[in-house]
């Protein structure tokens, strides 16, 4: 027996670990922007996995697993998929900017080359005409000066005259446009330096920014490279848990089948226990009241044997741990067979090796080994309230009675994750008659 109790026990210890690993890999595997702007999603998640381990209750821990893990990825998806067109988006604007950025460097690149070509032609026209200006100074020095007055009076004829006055005035005049070539010469000059100033400047502040444009391009497309990466794993974790799942499914129905068949079997043999424990409180009532007929006839009193109670108040059974219960009874729809089928007890959800009680006196019927429900204990407490009353504790960890009676509130065995489960619990039923009952209606 030890046997497939140890293996079972290191099987359903295991498939929890590798469950965990899958919710953490699933979690780590998006940006961690995607991870920061979904924290209510994942409780979301986090909540409908909680669910789907009550729905699971009963399942094998592999098809557990694998769809525990499918409905995770699947989960996450949107999320991914989000964080994805999220990284695209920015990635395009950020080319969009490079791109623009890239362009206003080039206008001004091209100002600066030809505000700097302007400045050279500049600088070679005032050259020139300055040394032009300088030559005719020159000239005019050497000549005795170039008055009016003095081209006048050096003339020998009339015609000399009025030729000497002509030239002197185009002298004149070719030279007042000199200067004023030349000032405006310096005056283009200052100003296209002034400019060629202010356009460096801009070129400078427009290769600054198109480093940190380029910078942030190429920091888009990375995470976009990454969400696409995340998106395209979990994609294949879903193809590769979906695959798992539709590979199991048979062996999982088969294996339903087989624990229906099971709990059909220890019904049919507990409505025969309750035939039997009816017809022994009849007998019982019946002796007691031809005690108290003998008592009576003597002229004596007679007090029935004492009968179980609880002695809190509550209902007719103690509670079998202290925990809370985490898990109802009732009818549940099974997420992967589409079935549905009765959770047949009330789950208290406490941590493997908590101490388990009777909850109430009674003759255990079996301790062992039981399939699904792992190490099981089931115990009958007699006729109570008109029914045969029968309690089973299950997926202990260790079982402390094998047989005979135990009394109210007896330390039993210790709580577990053995069988069929998803998680350390302990799985409490009743039966009437051999009837699956709320246990509510008793505790």
């Amino acid at each position: 027996m030890l046997g497939p109790i140890g293996g079972a026990r290191r099987r359903y210890a295991t498939a929890t670990a590798a469950i965990t690993a899958v919710l953490c890999a699933v979690s780590f595997a998006l940006p961690a922007t995607a991870q920061a702007d979904t924290g209510d999603e994942k409780k979301k998640v986090d909540a409908q996995i909680e669910q789907l381990h009550d729905a699971l209750e009963g399942t094998s821990a592999e098809l557990a697993q694998a769809y525990l893990a499918l409905q995770t990825v699947q989960a996450q998806l949107p999320a991914a998929e989000a964080a994805l067109a999220d990284a695209q988006t920015k990635a395009r604007a950020a080319e969009k900017y490079n791109t623009e950025v890239g362009i206003q460097l080039s206008v001004a690149q091209a100002n600066e080359a030809r505000a700097g070509e302007n400045l050279v032609r500049n600088e070679a026209a005032l050259d020139s005409t300055q040394r032009v200006l300088d030559a005719f100074a020159a000239d005019m020095f050497q000549g005795g000066g170039g008055s009016q007055l003095s081209v006048a009076l050096g003339a020998v004829s009339a015609d000399d005259f009025a030729t000497r006055l002509v030239l002197a005035d185009t002298v004149t005049a070719m030279t007042n446009e000199a200067l004023d070539r030349l000032a405006a010469a310096r005056a283009d000059g200052e100003a296209t330096r002034g400019y060629l100033v202010a356009v460096r400047a801009e070129v400078a502040a427009l290769k600054a920014r198109a480093e940190e444009a380029l910078a942030a391009a190429n920091a888009t497309k990375a995470a976009a490279a990454a969400a696409k990466q995340a998106l395209d794993s979990l994609v294949a974790e879903k193809a590769t848990y979906a695959g798992q799942v539709e590979s199991r499914k048979a062996d999982e129905l088969e294996r339903l089948r087989a624990a229906e068949a099971e709990q059909a079997r220890l019904q049919a043999l507990l409505v025969e226990q309750a035939r039997k424990a009816r017809e022994a409180d009849e007998a019982r009532k019946k002796s007691e009241a031809a005690a108290a007929a003998a008592a009576a006839a003597a002229g004596q009193s007679y007090t029935p044997p004492a009968r179980d109670a609880n002695p809190s108040g509550g209902g007719f059974l103690n509670y079998p741990a202290n925990g809370p219960i985490t898990s109802e009874f009732g009818m549940r729809f099974h997420p992967i067979l589409h079935v549905w089928k009765l959770h047949s007890g009330t789950d208290f959800g406490i941590p493997c090796g908590t101490p388990v009680y009777a909850t109430a006196a009674g003759t255990v019927l079996s301790a062992g080994w039981g399939g699904g429900y792992g190490n099981r204990i089931t115990i009958d407490h007699g006729i109570q309230r008109g029914v045969d009353l029968v309690t089973t504790y299950n997926h202990l960890s260790s079982i402390l009675v094998h047989s005979g009676d135990v009394r109210r509130g007896q330390l039993i065995g210790y709580a577990g994750t053995t069988g069929y489960s998803t998680g350390c619990h302990l799985h409490f039923e009743t039966l009437e008659d051999g009837s699956f009952v709320n246990p509510r209606t008793w505790i």
